[in-house]
């Protein structure tokens, strides 16, 4: 377990299914994600029975978000690393809808850069952003990402074509926010 201060982050399971697949499916919490069609429960069982039987690794660094009394309020990975340019594309889902705009994804973000930059030996990490998704971009800048271009018309969604901005942490930049770790 990876202790943050209002979450830990821990290996996903098998028994996180129900959680999981109701998540992926509920069009509000995958409104910004490139999540087109509904996923079927033996698809998404099939996916989490993967991710829950292979060790992590650099290869597969999916985390399951706790509240500190245990309660599963989403996930954080990432898509995509490079270990030879010690960089690693990111995704956070926070799909209990209860938890939105309360800190967690933050303290998620935070937890989860913290063991890439220590543990992982990372020097940054990027993700991309529905440039509309306000709520996501205040999040990304307070744990310290900042814009580094925009991917015009780069999703479509919802019958319009999406801005996506590329947004980057180097490690440098967040232990300046954050501090160095123990």
């Amino acid at each position: 377990m990876i202790e943050g201060t209002l979450i830990n982050l821990r290996p996903l399971e098998s028994g996180d299914i129900d959680r999981v697949y109701a998540w992926i499916n509920d069009r509000e919490v995958t409104r910004h994600l490139n999540m087109r069609y509904p996923i079927s429960r033996l698809a998404e069982e099939n996916w989490l029975g993967e991710r829950a039987a292979t060790p992590l690794s650099y290869a597969n660094t999916w985390f399951a978000i706790e509240t500190k009394d245990g309660t599963h309020i989403g996930n954080v990975n990432f898509h995509e690393v490079h270990p030879e340019n010690r960089k690693g594309h990111l995704g956070i889902m926070i799909g209990d809808r209860s938890y939105w705009s309360r800190g967690y994804g933050a303290d998620a973000l935070v937890t989860f850069l913290r063991f890439a930059f220590d543990e992982m030996d990372l020097r940054r990490a990027d993700l991309t952003v529905d440039a509309d998704n306000a709520r996501a971009i205040a999040c990304y800048r307070k744990v310290g990402f900042v814009e580094e271009g925009r991917l015009r018309q780069a999703r479509y969604a919802r019958g319009r074509y999406v801005d996506q901005l590329w947004m980057g942490i180097l490690r440098a930049e967040f232990e300046a926010l954050h501090g160095r770790g123990a």
